[in-house]
């Protein structure tokens, strides 16, 4: 994957690369053969060559504004199998299945929430306040146990709302550096209204792009979800997917560069519109550390062997595609070991 973060940096193709430009100068050059995707960051532009080439060569081409927003993708032919695809619809339409589905990836997400603030308590009990991280910690595992039979959409996202709820009121309480730089009032996005939500809202786009990469991998449609109902232009599967990966692979990393002083409030800065933004260090920093940990492994609880958490998303989209295909009874979430 090609993450290009540089203002005023123009993409082009020559032959079988792709070239990196700023100000007519070259600055990478690339074999287009290793990439799986390209990501430009900010206002900046694409020749047409490349954008063919990518079509081709089935790199995708997305572009994200500045803030993290994504704007639009370019892709070349669908990939994967209509059949798959046909049965993925069937499920959508069907409440029962779609419910399932839903309980599932909001089961696993508040499951891992509780994870990250159990971890928080082993690693910083001595700096944090204990006590209130237990409440939230405890309210989270209540609702774990409110979803073991629901099978109604909307309860669903009811119990997924207190629950988030829950879990991010006490999300300053696992900082134990630059408390006052990234405090966070509540979750707020588009634009994000303070440090934490814009380091959490860009983290989210990164691990949104990957997912929906995953789904279309393996031929599923990121945009029809369970979860996540239609709405023109909204990828709802791959919304569905990410929910069970935000705790652990955005927030928890959010968490990580905090702490440790990796990010500092001088990287953000407030824009006309009210919204914050990463500066082009900041930003070139977080993609710096995602992909790092994403080259980390992981016992995956299901498969029971060791993946990168890189590939943890494609794992997980391949199981969606077999319990869609009724080789397995059941969809099996990620849940953090």
């Amino acid at each position: 994957m090609l993450y290009v973060t540089t203002p005023d940096s123009y993409v082009a193709c020559e032959g079988e690369n792709v070239v990196v430009r700023v100000e007519g100068e070259e600055r990478l050059r690339v074999p287009i053969h290793i990439l799986d995707s390209i990501v430009c960051f900010g206002y900046m532009g694409a020749s047409p060559g490349l954008m063919g080439l990518c079509a081709q060569r089935q790199v995708s081409l997305s572009f994200v504004s500045a803030s993290g927003r994504f704007l639009g993708k370019l892709e070349g032919p669908v990939r994967g199998n209509v059949l798959l695809r046909r049965e993925q619809y069937r499920a959508a339409d069907d409440s029962r299945r779609s419910a399932e589905l839903a309980r599932s990836f909001i089961l696993a997400k508040i499951v891992n929430s509780r994870s990250v603030l159990r971890r928080a308590i082993r690693d910083h009990g001595d700096e944090i306040d204990v006590a209130t991280i237990e409440r939230s910690s405890d309210r989270l595992l209540e609702k774990t146990r409110s979803l073991q039979e629901c099978l109604d959409l909307d309860v669903i996202r009811g119990i997924e709302g207190d629950a988030a709820h829950a879990y991010f009121s006490c999300l300053n309480l696992l900082l134990v550096a630059q408390k006052e730089s990234f405090f966070m009032h509540d979750r707020n996005r588009r634009p994000p209204r303070d440090n934490m939500n814009a380091l959490l809202s860009f983290l989210y786009t990164l691990l949104l792009h990957d997912i929906q990469s995953a789904l279309e991998s393996v031929g599923l449609d990121p945009y029809v979800g369970f979860l996540h109902r239609d709405r023109p232009g909204r990828p709802g599967l791959a919304l569905d997917l990410m929910e069970e990966f935000r705790p652990h692979l955005a927030d928890r990393l959010a968490i990580t560069l905090v702490n440790r002083r990796q990010v500092s409030g001088k990287g953000f800065r407030r824009s006309e519109s009210g919204g914050i933004r990463m500066d082009d260090e900041t930003r070139k920093l977080v993609i710096s550390a995602w992909q790092k940990r994403k080259q980390e492994e992981v016992r995956h609880p299901y498969l029971d062997e060791k993946v990168p958490i890189g590939l943890l998303p494609y794992a997980q989209a391949l199981l969606l595609s077999r319990y869609l295909r009724g080789d397995l009874d059941g969809y099996p979430p990620f849940l953090w070991p």
